[in-house]
């Protein structure tokens, strides 16, 4: 029997689901990239834009057609608004939060269905998967979805995703790579940006516990990792939830920076996605500390203009965003600097636009992620005028993926005939290739067809640069 995920949006969605992966296959099921032949089909749901909520109700439409022709049963968990909940209730067998992952077992029974190990609950092999403290008492399976004697299935609506979280954390992941990881350190956010509905997806910020984390990045790391990522929706506030019981976020890079130290295996490790309010100078002051702490920075400032910044409720304005950057550039030099923009947002007029493309300016990012405005039923702009023509937020949008180009060629240019130690991420697309990234996230493709170099780091020397990528000859394998 087999199972098909559809992961939509974001890292943490994707380190979601290798965790809905692993309890799926502690229960006897096969993973298949063909959803026509699964047996248990899912998706983790993103909220971020509407085209992403759009897929999720073609797919079960399409899902629900082939019942008439298999058995077959559908869930779908991840980033859910409560609106988009009511109706997933309507057309999935199971809809269920993060933190009520654990019970999926339980949930799977109760819908009648036979799994491939049997109907079984927390027995002795699932809580190798779990990985459960042992003096955490085991709660009752609650009822989601049952099938009664009438074939009429009884629904139940959902607690808010921050309840219980902990207990998911304690599921063993089924890593998607050999060599690259993404490891939750928080879930949910406080910020309520007025564009964003994470606090009404996700719930409000909890810090999951250093020692956990800790455990994790050190059997990566011993495990031959070569590139790790911590995830939050705002990582850098980890730990303000706790506080007097856990460490501050500083202090968390400072002792996986000691593992980096203590370790003889390398690895980069990163971390998205922090916020400006809470970036302080102590984070950049440990990330220059240590070697293993990649020296790139993702730091969205998603409006250059201070009025804009109000409106989308960032608590930060443009010189605060500019004291971080300035630090950044003091003590890490050579770290890389990524962001995300949104344009065409309620209101935006050409002078705030024109001071957003003046920060690209000024900031010079090596990336930045541009998305236009459209609003987002939960957010609290989705009762604000959706005002600024389709047009001019694509007019808006090349200007400034004009602006990038210009400074992400002038710093690969600078690459050229420079040698970088990257890390080989698979075959590109150009044939012949195959793909790899320097520690500050550069594309850098290079002649080759040994795939054996997937996973390792090698010394390339770049000849040419392109906006978004440089290309380059294998020196010697690091």
């Amino acid at each position: 029997m087999k199972y098909y995920i559809l992961q939509l949006g974001c890292q943490m969605n994707i380190s979601d689901g290798e965790r809905v992966q692993k309890v799926l296959e502690g229960l006897g099921y096969e993973a298949t990239e063909d959803e026509n032949e699964a047996n248990i089909v899912g998706i983790i749901a993103c909220s971020v834009r509407q085209k992403a909520i759009d897929k999720v109700y073609t797919r079960i439409i399409k899902w629900n057609k082939l019942k008439d022709k298999k058995n077959i049963l559908t869930f779908v968990t991840g980033c859910v608004l409560p609106a988009d909940e009511q109706k997933f209730l309507k057309l999935f067998d199971l809809v269920f939060t993060m933190s009520e992952l654990p019970e999926l077992p339980n949930m799977i029974r109760q819908y009648g269905v036979v799994t491939p190990v049997g109907t079984q609950t927390l027995d002795s092999e699932f809580e190798t998967i779990l990985n459960l403290p042992e003096e955490k008492p085991k709660e009752h399976a609650v009822p989601f979805k049952v099938v009664n004697a009438s074939g009429v299935k009884k629904k139940k609506v959902l607690p808010r995703p921050d309840k219980g979280i902990e207990e998911f954390w304690h599921i063993k992941p089924k890593y998607g790579s050999g060599f690259e990881a993404y490891v939750p350190i928080q879930n949910g956010c406080n910020k309520f940006c007025t564009y964003c509905a994470v606090p009404y997806t996700r719930g409000r910020e909890v810090s999951r516990p250093s020692r956990d984390i800790l455990r994790e990045v050190k059997n990566l790391v011993d495990s031959g990792y070569k590139s790790i990522t911590l995830l939050g929706q705002n990582v850098n506030s980890y730990g303000l939830d706790k506080k007097g019981e856990e460490i501050s976020f500083p202090e968390l890079l400072n002792s996986i920076g000691e593992i980096g130290n203590k370790s003889p295996n390398n690895f980069w490790l990163y971390f998205t996605s922090p916020h400006p309010q809470d970036m302080t100078d102590e984070v950049i002051e440990v990330i220059s500390k240590y070697k293993c702490l990649a020296k790139q920075i993702h730091l969205p400032v998603q409006s250059g203009d201070d009025a804009m910044l109000k409106r989308m409720h960032r608590s930060h304005d443009l010189a605060q965003y500019r004291h971080i950057v300035q630090t950044i550039r003091r003590l890490i030099p050579e770290a890389t600097l990524f962001t995300d923009i949104i344009v065409g947002f309620t209101g935006e007029t050409e002078e705030e636009f024109e001071n957003t493309r003046k920060a690209m300016e000024e900031f010079k990012y090596n990336m930045a992620y541009i998305a236009q405005y459209s609003p987002r039923p939960g957010a609290a702009s989705h009762e604000w005028p959706d005002d600024i023509p389709v047009q001019v937020k694509k007019e808006r949008y090349h200007k400034l993926t004009d602006e990038l180009m210009k400074h992400s060629l002038e710093y690969n240019k600078g690459m050229a005939g420079k040698t970088f130690k990257v890390l080989v991420r698979g075959k590109d697309r150009k044939p012949g290739f195959l793909s790899a990234l320097t520690e500050g996230k550069i594309i850098v493709r290079f002649a080759s067809d040994d795939e054996g170099l997937i996973g390792q780091y090698v010394n390339v020397r770049v000849t040419s640069a392109a906006p978004f990528s440089t290309e380059g000859e294998i020196v010697v394998r690091s």
